[in-house]
């Protein structure tokens, strides 16, 4: 079962709690995510213990290099401003491989949101043993309405991401779907595939 299929079952289960797509949860909260796209597809599981950090475990089928392998992840909020329209947020990431520092990576990643215009970026470098390489996107997006606490929340959205492996720029076309703990991104491009990310907070 693809995680496509799972994600959809999943969609079937969620509660009426509101959610932000935040790679650290409220205090003693948890989160589970999921990845795909063409270059590997990856389960992450965190626990924040603070609303300012979490740690966590990502485990990696690395499709680009034919590798399975696990980091151990922490993330922390470097800087967030909240205005009465809107929240920006900046983070500090990094993951070291469970078997030791031969495979890791740091970054930063941040966005900029009101209730009807997302923007967001991400910037990876990444090293193991076979070659090093940098991974990065850019994101806008915009609700087509805008729901009420509770609702399904949709959003439209355009995605750009490029690799220092496969040197050019991806560009494709995004929905993202919110609604209570659940979050599901789909994204696809012909040269590209799929591109999906689908998170659950607990």
């Amino acid at each position: 079962m693809g995680i496509i299929n799972i994600g959809l079952i999943i969609i079937l289960l969620i509660s009426n709690l509101e959610l932000e797509a935040r790679p650290i949860s409220y205090s003693g909260g948890s989160t589970l995510m999921a990845f795909s796209d063409n270059m590997r597809d990856s389960v992450y599981f965190h626990y924040s213990p603070s609303y300012k950090y979490s740690i966590g475990i990502e485990s990696i089928n690395d499709k680009f290099f034919d590798d399975k392998y696990s980091y151990m992840r922490f993330t922390y909020l470097l800087n967030r401003k909240n205005t009465q329209d809107s929240q920006r947020n900046l983070y500090f990431q990094s993951g070291f491989g469970a078997n030791g520092l031969d495979k890791h990576f740091i970054g930063v990643h941040g966005d900029w949101e009101t209730r009807r215009i997302f923007a967001g970026f991400g910037f990876k470098r990444i090293l193991n043993k076979k070659e090093d390489f940098n991974d990065g996107y850019v994101q806008i997006g915009v609700a087509p309405y805008l729901g009420e606490y509770g609702d399904l929340h949709t959003w439209i959205m355009l995605k750009s991401k490029k690799d220092s492996l496969m040197d050019k720029w991806s560009t494709f076309p995004v929905l993202k779907f919110f609604k209570g703990n659940f979050l599901i991104e789909l994204g696809y491009n012909e040269a590209t595939e799929w591109d999906t990310h689908i998170m659950y907070r607990f």
